[in-house]
């Protein structure tokens, strides 16, 4: 997958997370992070990465994002993995 697709997807998830009342203030609660902090990191590698690993420790989570995405789960890990790179 070329890096900018995993990013695309890894931004379309965080999109997701924050806009989910469930997961972004548990996204916000695992990480430390404050609302001010994913918006002016938003593009930053590792904050993406981050939030597939969010997302990938539990596979509920995982499995609805995707499908709110329109994306199979496989696509979401293998951004991941990209990124991890």
């Amino acid at each position: 997958m070329p890096r900018v697709e995993a990013e695309t997807i890894a931004l379309r998830a965080l999109a997701h997370v924050v806009a989910d009342a469930d997961l972004g203030p548990r996204l916000l609660d695992v990480t430390g992070l404050q609302i001010a902090d994913l918006r002016a990191r938003a593009a930053d590698p590792a904050l993406l990465a981050a939030t597939l690993a969010f997302l990938e420790a539990h596979e509920p989570s995982l499995t609805a994002c995707a499908r709110a995405l329109d994306l199979k789960p496989d696509m979401l890990i293998a951004a991941h993995a990209r990124l991890r790179q």
